[in-house]
């Protein structure tokens, strides 16, 4: 099988990357019940950053709240903290196509983690 490749300008270049908008959300304790949602534009590239205290206080602001119009829209979702295959699958459900991620550590991460959230 053979693919073409296009080689497009490394992020720090700025110019003609194709990622121009995409959502980071996740879950954090101390964030009000309606989220903390902030949107940073560099100029070449809008990033929302949606905190919730819960995954489904999240995933609800996803379907009809604030953040409904940027999931719309968006190219690119990434998940941080609490969520799980059944978010993903939600998000995706009227978006099949859109990449929506989990952030993961690696196994050696274990303990680590657990005296972060412990």
């Amino acid at each position: 099988m053979n693919a073409t490749i296009t080689q497009r300008p490394t992020l720090d270049t700025g110019e003609n990357v194709a990622l121009e908008r995409w959502v980071f959300l996740y879950v954090a304790g101390g964030i009000p019940d309606d989220g903390d949602v902030r949107e940073v534009d560099t100029g070449t590239s809008t990033t929302v950053l949606a905190g919730f205290p819960t995954a489904k206080q999240a995933m609800a602001a996803c379907r009809e709240g604030p953040l409904a119009d940027a999931i719309a829209t968006t190219q690119l979702v990434e998940l941080c903290g609490a969520f799980g295959n059944d978010d993903v699958a939600a998000l995706r459900a009227n978006r099949p196509d859109l990449p929506v991620g989990l952030v993961t550590y690696a196994g050696d991460m274990t303990n680590q983690l657990h005296e972060l959230f412990a």
